[in-house]
């Protein structure tokens, strides 16, 4: 026999321990189109960081996109106990598969619906860690293992919605080591059960038990905290003394002669150590290399008593997931690359976040990955890949992309093209502003980011749900300015974030405040709520003013959150735009 019996009558292997630890979840079509090319921790969750694949095999695209979210991913559910998936996906009158198939009778083919189930159960195999480089193996059937179909139903251009359930029924290895696995199918039309598959198999040629369980064993390796390979003193120093100290002789002529795009540093430094370097090598300007950075969480750090809350501010998180993508853009060597002083800036970026950290989350780990360096007109632009996870689990995930620029190019910049502020009603508009709150659970000085409510209308902005707008002077004493960047002073892009989450703080109390406000808690972001950011300007000591809008498109008094768009502006150009960005009340 292949395996032993399981409690349910049917075969897993003897010895079986899944490769990576498996948990009942979704996935929504952002995580399967990510999925679908080869993103496995954007889709999965950070256990399937730092594996050492360059190119991992995904799922079919284009035409052959048959699977457009999972509802339910249950490794012990099914007929038989062992796993069961069930996939969705929307069918359209227009869809290629309809509209060829046939001219005068048009109805989805009966084969294409046994691979939209074969390709949910390929995303239940990769869940399962049997993942490997795109073209190193194939997907094929069992030989031996006869499948059977029964169609019963059909799918036409009235259909809404096609589900794929499959039924785990056998797993493991064949005696050579090449993975396998037999499921059951049920296909279901709007609801109605159309199409039955039985002993469905796959088989993974080229890949074997043996790959499989060193891929999973180097990747715990890689992210074992046993060695520090770049410390907090030499982070320090590329931050604000001599960067050869931290990088070598090569950036010897940034030490006096010349200037290099820095890291922030106290008090607004939230990188400790970087404890792995993979898939890369030093002075080496390409894609592909991957770190793992640390910040250990003081449990008094200073934004937890000026932002007067248990929870860490949104800008921190943003700034620990950010900041070693400068630190992996400046092991490089991106500053070499030019014969002219570069500046390094945050141009925008999206991302989810999963829960947020108190004093007592310890120590954050982030895995940045450079996804693709492109150059042009003096410009270098990075992007990156990013995942924050801490010891309760996933935190932050997202990319984001960078550029440097020259001084000249800064200078230039008009802001976000084609954008327009919101434009308040003229007799609300004449109403004075009013200082921002400056008591609890308002931030303090230090984290303050806005001076003054110029207008707030709760039932105002385009969908009628609210609009808020708020100033801020700028000040070229700030302490911001000193710690971001050494030698380049600029307001950092997370702060002018930080901005707007306040003004959504004044809208949240305004709604759900009760009668003792100080003892109610901001979550800045909705769990697993998609937000962005887009920056095309920046705010310098010598700019004057800060203009900052809020504009809500959802409120959900039930569960005391809401989402909103903005935008911010400085001396009158437009040069941040968010979207998505949400915040809940909780007691």
């Amino acid at each position: 026999g292949r395996g032993s019996w399981s409690r349910a009558g049917h075969w897993t292997p003897p010895d079986w321990c899944a490769p990576v630890p498996m948990r009942r979840q979704s996935l929504a079509d952002e995580q399967v189109h990510a999925l679908r090319h080869g993103r496995l921790a954007e889709a999965f969750g950070t256990d399937f960081l730092g594996l050492d694949l360059q190119r991992p095999a995904g799922l079919p695209g284009g035409r052959m996109t048959l699977v457009q979210r999972v509802l339910d991913l249950d490794p012990d559910g099914g007929r038989f106990g062992i796993g069961r998936i069930t996939g969705e996906a929307d069918i359209h009158a227009h869809d290629w598969f309809l509209t060829c198939h046939f001219v005068d009778d048009q109805v989805m083919p009966g084969t294409l619906m046994y691979e939209c189930c074969l390709h949910t159960l390929r995303i239940y195999l990769l869940r399962l860690g049997w993942v490997g480089e795109a073209g190193s193996f194939v997907y094929e059937p069992v030989a031996g293992v006869s499948s059977r179909l029964k169609c019963r139903g059909q799918v036409t251009a009235a259909t809404d919605r096609v589900q794929y359930e499959i039924s785990l029924k056998e797993y493991g290895y064949h005696e050579d080591g090449t993975p396998y696995v037999i499921a059951d199918a049920l296909m279901y039309a709007d609801g109605r059960a159309i199409v039955q598959m039985s002993d469905m198999s796959l088989q993974l040629s080229g890949l074997t038990r043996h790959s499989i369980e060193a891929l999973w064993s180097a990747r715990r390796t890689a992210g074992a905290d046993a060695a520090v390979l770049f410390d907090y003193d030499s982070i320090l120093a590329f931050a604000t003394g001599r960067p050869s100290a931290a990088f070598g002789d090569r950036y010897r002529v940034f030490d006096d002669d010349r200037v290099i795009a820095r890291l922030p540093g106290p008090p607004f430094q939230f990188l400790d150590r970087i404890v792995s370097i993979r898939a890369c090598n030093q002075w080496q300007l390409a894609a592909g290399g991957i770190i793992e950075a640390h910040y250990d969480i003081p449990a008094d750090a200073w934004y937890f008593r000026e932002d007067r809350q248990p929870l860490m501010p949104f800008s921190v998180l943003l700034e620990a997931a950010l900041q070693p993508c400068g630190w992996l853009a400046a092991y490089l060597g991106s500053a070499l690359t030019s014969d002219q002083d570069l500046s390094f800036r945050n141009l925008g970026g999206e991302a989810r976040q999963y829960c947020m950290p108190g004093p007592d989350a310890g120590t954050l780990r982030t895995t940045v990955k450079i996804t693709n360096v492109s150059r042009s007109g003096g410009m270098i632009i990075q992007h990156f890949d990013f995942q924050v996870t801490c010891a309760a689990g996933p935190v932050y995930q997202g990319n984001t992309y960078f550029g440097f620029f020259t001084k000249d190019a800064l200078a230039n910049q008009v802001g976000i093209r084609d954008a327009r502020l919101f434009e308040p009603p003229s007799a609300l508009a004449s109403v004075g502003a009013r200082p921002y709150p400056d008591q609890p659970p308002y931030p303090a000085a230090k984290m303050r980011m806005i001076d003054a409510i110029a207008c707030f209308d709760p039932a105002g902005g385009p969908q009628g749900l609210g609009f808020i707008e708020g100033t801020a002077r700028v000040d070229p004493g700030a302490w911001f300015f000193k710690a971001h960047f050494y030698q380049d002073p600029v307001w950092p892009g997370s702060l002018g974030l930080e901005s707007m989450i306040q003004l959504l703080k004044v809208v949240a109390l305004h709604h759900w405040g009760g009668d003792d406000p100080a003892r109610l808690r901001f979550e800045p972001m909705v769990a697993d709520t998609p937000h962005a950011w887009l920056y095309r300007g920046q705010i310098l000591p010598t700019d004057k003013e800060v203009r900052v809008q809020a504009l809500i498109k959802q409120l959900n008094h039930e569960d005391k959150s809401l989402c909103a768009d903005g935008f911010l502006s400085v001396d009158g150009r437009i040069i941040y735009q968010m979207t998505g960005f949400t915040l809940k009340l909780s007691p």
